[in-house]
């Protein structure tokens, strides 16, 4: 059994079994197991920073005796198994209303000349072209659904493909629970023939580029092997789709969340997480981002206060200083929920989904317009990272170190990420 899944197969239908032991997995560990059970790559990214005086443990006790902040507090529970690391930030970043656009590239936005924005890609999607191989979907961008001025920036999720174009994703619950598990009822035949209609435009169009090509200038070129590259793309996305197309999509493990569930943050981020964990139990996905919402996150606790004004307490304190540690709380509480799930949650071997996970947790932006010391909290064990300390790296580490530490630890060939300087040993086991 080289693969997580087994199929029975008729000459009309070929039918996902559940992960069985009979087939190769153990439930204990006294045998040694058949199958290797996947590592998993998650970021949850939320727009404008945090508190910073309530938020950060104290710098000068580093460690694992730490005292933990009261804007982590809900984490209680789980303080062994999560560090905070504190000195990390993205260099190039230079635009305080971005909490997402560079956080998972550590892009400079003026590398290419003559252009006044520019990204590169980002960590998920270096983990997804290896990891998402023997998955559905190879990576899943989940996004808030709230409209208007999240504190993100550019971006249609957190993901960034390999030209540094932005990746879209699954705005809200709903999206996101039918485009996991939503039964395509078009016959198979009518699907195969609008996937070779697909290719067949495909073709069509790369032949007459390729035609263009010929006596353009050097710069025009370059432009045109770009949408070159976004073709190839397309074609790697339809190959996946065709590798699926007779396996049926998995029984949901949840029910499907009502659409009025989006205008209410705390519980949208809830089901979020749900949907994580269900895409993870039927391994959909390997590699998974949450660009949060923070707008509609306020108003479901009760805070009137614009996000923008609220990330600006640190001028006036008073009523936007409460707004900005009353979130604080509620996004901690959300993740603690979040990590009590994945820790009950059991794979087939009797070990748990936080086993085999590595989550980072943060922001590009640190509060107000503050870009450096990025807040940054690793958790999960799938990474080998060093769990239940306060961690100080030196002054402004390349976050792409943690970053790239993160990559390695999931079996993820990297030399180098973004600007990383190396892997980061602080945060290594």
């Amino acid at each position: 059994m080289n693969t997580r899944r087994a199929f029975l197969q008729s000459s009309t239908a070929l039918i996902a079994l559940p992960l069985l032991e009979s087939l190769g997995f153990r439930r204990f560990a006294s045998a040694a197991p058949v199958a290797t059970l996947p590592k998993r790559l998650i970021f949850l990214g939320f727009g404008w920073g945090i508190t910073e005086a309530t938020w950060y443990p104290d710098i000068t006790k580093p460690g694992p005796d730490y005292e933990l902040p009261l804007g982590l507090k809900p984490l209680e529970r789980h303080r062994k198994d999560f560090s905070v690391v504190q000195g990390l930030c993205n260099k190039f970043s230079n635009e305080g209303h971005w909490g997402s656009t560079l956080w998972l590239t550590g892009a400079n936005r003026y590398a290419q000349p003559g252009q006044s924005f520019h990204n590169s890609i980002s960590a998920d999607q270096v983990a997804a072209a290896q990891l998402g191989l023997q998955t559905r979907f190879a990576s899943l961008q989940f996004v808030g659904s709230e409209k208007g001025d999240s504190g993100h920036g550019p971006g249609l999720s957190l993901a960034w493909d390999i030209n540094g174009k932005p990746l879209g994703g699954q705005t809200g619950p709903v999206q996101a629970f039918h485009r996991l598990f939503s039964k395509d009822t078009t016959p198979l035949s009518q699907q195969q023939a609008m996937l070779a209609h697909k290719r067949s435009v495909l073709d069509a169009v790369l032949d007459n580029a390729k035609s263009l090509q010929r006596g353009l200038a050097r710069q025009d070129n370059t432009k045109l092997e770009e949408y070159f590259q976004g073709i190839r793309d397309i074609e790697t996305r339809l190959s996946k789709e065709e590798q699926w197309l007779e396996v049926p999509r998995p029984e949901a493990p949840m029910a499907p969340p009502e659409a009025k569930v989006s205008e209410n943050g705390y519980a949208e981020i809830q089901l979020m997480y749900d949907l994580m964990v269900a895409a993870m139990q039927t391994d959909s996905t390997r590699v998974l981002t949450f660009r949060q919402p923070v707008a509609t996150l306020l108003t479901s606790i009760g805070v009137k206060i614009h996000p923008h004004d609220m990330s600006h307490y640190h001028t006036v304190g008073g009523e936007k200083l409460d707004a900005s540690q009353r979130r604080d709380t509620a996004q901690s509480e959300l993740l603690a929920g979040f990590l009590d799930k994945l820790k009950s949650t059991r794979e087939a071997d009797g070990s748990s989904l936080f086993d085999h996970v590595a989550l980072a947790y943060g922001s590009n932006l640190r509060t107000g317009h503050d870009l450096n010391n990025c807040p940054t909290l690793l958790t999960g064990r799938g990474a080998g990272l060093k769990l239940g300390h306060s961690i100080v790296a030196p002054k402004d580490t390349p976050l792409c170190n943690a970053w790239l530490s993160m990559l390695h630890g999931i079996g993820v060939s990297a030399e180098r990420f973004g600007d990383s300087t190396g892997p980061l040993s602080e945060i290594l086991a």
